[in-house]
């Protein structure tokens, strides 16, 4: 056999080849989400515009055939000549990595996508595109194929606008899944218009059966997005804070308001590009909201000098908040763009906010009042929880570790190897136990529905046996403790009835994890148990089926006649541990789902919706979703 290794074998992918080979390398997957970027990186380009002030609105519609069009009013993109390529602008932007107006020479000042990748990248992973350009009272036309030009540049018709249209089919040859999720790009698009004051976005759907519309236009910017937000929870005063101002070159917006609850909600944007991991404008917003905060605290002599400084956990407690920064060259740690590393953002935050928070303040009394006192009682319920937390600490130390007595723990050492179900009620923990590999499963029953933390703050929480036991026996630790190099079990497995009160558990697990313990979802440990719903034995043959449409159709397949037994599971208990092994807990047999959060924002409003104390938002979820058997959080 050959093995020869010389020049020859060093492969060179030319320009827009090299995106059709390696897609995940540009658009992060070929999965849906990879395929829902293609649209945010054509509209990132015309929010660009609208940045640099020359757009207002931009039309998105999915046509009947799933491809995709965007229109917006701004300049249109250049068609004369470009000497340096001897080929129009536009076509360099759709067939050039790394052509754009976001390389300095004045183009864009600040910008998100990917730094003029995204024209040409869609160009490439599309069957066909089409650009039409309305620039100097004409309107001009390019069609691609593949990445490929078609035709050359041609205008094709008279124009009284501005502005550019990109119409385009992504290439079933490069994506698993082409079907283009209407509330993804609703979700999506909302926020775009709450970060970017006075930009309309409209998006239509022409599907056949599918046919709906929305339109988002926020003249109170990021103001109105902290009202969204809170929207489900009580706040606890009528005016949102809200500062805006420039410093250093960085651009910066600010809003917040608390209310009655316990957890922080804080989301930060550079350039409208979500930084989940925060960074330095997070880490200024922070430092001038906690120093301004005990200043005017001791100057109205709530705070007294014999006490000590409110924290930031407890000036925190129970805000909605946002933070936009707009700045020309953002510096980014890693590839992923989750965490700002601009130095100057920390300073200009800080400065901003504490100069318009005092003067807020200054005219707000009755509302810093209201927040002192919510941060001092804050304060006394986190030293309570301190206690509490040194006490499960001590009972988590890997040595001399003393588990929950409920949990029958697996015989394994190896983390990787070993998973932990979590049952509810004692009946389904005894089947768990049976039908478990006691080699690297373990099972921890839990008595009746676990403390709604959406309710209660850390210090109550802590005093809950059962989340005491969950958190005991991950070894992780629990909110700023939370170690994932002790973490257990690295498959965490929610296994509950498949009725209302399963689900209730089920929810009420994910807000624990959600909020205090989201590493473990970030990081691909909590699973839901896919247990089915009935057995159906014909001819000494028994059927799982885990929903009525499956069993419909394994009906159209065995026939009805000589059916002998349909049964119907209303839970866990009722299974033989045979039958709950082989369905729902051999790994070669069962049905996990990945519990994943790729949208904080939605998450954040789905769980204080579903578990906080407003009743109405809650019921017109419900009337929205009811159709929806399972929520995917």
């Amino acid at each position: 056999m050959s093995s020869e290794y010389n020049a020859n074998q060093i492969q060179v992918l030319e320009g827009l080849e090299a995106v059709r080979k390696r897609p995940g390398m540009y658009i992060g997957s070929t999965s849906a989400k990879g395929l829902h970027h293609l649209v945010y990186e054509i509209v990132d380009n015309s929010v660009d515009e609208a940045l640099a002030g020359y757009c207002n609105e931009i039309t998105v519609k999915i046509h009947p055939d799933n491809s995709i069009s965007v229109m917006d009013n701004g300049r249109g993109i250049p068609v004369d000549i470009n000497e340096q390529k001897g080929m129009s602008a536009l076509q360099m932007v759709f067939t050039i990595l790394h052509a754009g107006g976001k390389f300095g020479g004045g183009g864009y000042k600040v910008s998100g996508g990917l730094h003029g990748v995204g024209a040409s990248v869609v160009n490439a992973l599309s069957e066909w595109l089409v650009v039409q350009v309305h620039r100097d009272g004409k309107i001009h036309e390019q069609r691609y194929t593949r990445g490929d030009v078609v035709a050359p540049l041609t205008v094709i018709g008279e124009t009284d606008i501005t502005g550019t249209f990109v119409h385009f089919l992504p290439d079933d040859q490069i994506f698993e899944e082409t079907v283009f999720e209407y509330d993804i790009l609703k979700q999506r698009f909302r926020e775009t218009a709450f970060l970017t004051k006075g930009l309309k976005i409209n998006l239509f759907d022409l599907r056949e059966g599918m046919e709906q519309n929305h339109s988002f236009h926020y003249e109170g910017g990021i103001k109105e997005f902290v009202s969204y937000l809170n929207h489900s929870r009580t706040p606890l005063y009528e005016n949102i804070f809200y500062a805006t101002g420039e410093k250093d070159g960085v651009l910066v917006e600010v809003a917040f308001q608390h209310n009655d609850g316990f957890t922080e909600s804080i989301f930060t944007f550079v350039n409208n590009i979500n930084t989940p991991d925060g960074g330095t404008h997070l880490v200024g917003f922070k430092a001038g909201l906690t120093k301004t905060l005990n200043d005017y605290g001791k100057k109205i002599s709530i705070i007294k000098d014999a006490d000590k400084k409110l924290s930031g956990e407890d000036v925190r407690e129970g805000i909605t908040a946002v933070v936009s920064i707009k700045v020309e060259d953002p510096q980014f740690e890693g590839q992923t763009k989750a965490k700002l590393g601009t130095s100057e953002a920390k300073g200009a935050v800080e400065s901003i906010l504490s100069e318009y928070l005092t003067y807020f303040l200054e005219e707000n009394p009755s509302v810093g009042k209201t927040i002192i006192e919510k941060g001092m009682m804050a304060s006394r319920a986190r030293d309570a929880a301190r206690k509490a937390r040194e006490l499960v600490r001590r009972k988590t130390g890997l040595e001399n570790t003393r588990m929950p007595g409920k949990l029958t723990d697996c015989t394994s050492r190896d983390p990787y190897e070993c998973e932990i179900y979590i049952v509810e009620g004692n009946s389904a923990g005894g089947s768990a136990i049976k039908a478990r590999d006691p080699k690297t499963q373990a099972v921890l029953p839990l008595r009746g529905k676990i403390l709604n933390v959406e309710k209660a703050r850390l210090d109550r929480i802590l005093n809950s046996e059962e989340i005491r036991n969950m958190i005991t026996a991950f070894g992780t630790g629990i909110s700023e403790d939370f170690d994932m190099e002790k973490l257990r079990y690295h498959k965490i497995v929610i296994m509950t009835d498949a009725d209302v009160d399963g689900a209730h558990i089920r929810t009420l697990l994910l807000t624990f994890f959600y909020r205090y313990m989201p590493q473990l979802i970030e990081g691909g440990k909590v699973y839901i148990a896919q247990p089915p719903l009935y057995r159906v034995e014909k001819n000494k043959q028994h059927y799982y089926v885990y929903d009525d449409a499956q069993l419909e159709a394994l009906y159209q397949e065995i026939g009805r006649t000589g059916i002998r037994e349909v049964q119907r599971y209303k839970g866990l208990g009722e299974m033989d541990f045979d039958q709950l092994r082989d369905t729902t807990m051999a790994v070669e047999h069962r049905i996990l789902k990945l519990v994943t959060i790729d949208d904080a924002v939605l998450a954040d409003q789905i769980f204080s919706m579903l578990m906080g104390d407003e009743v109405e938002p809650r019921k017109i979820f419900i009337e929205e979703n009811a159709q929806y058997a399972e929520m995917d959080f």
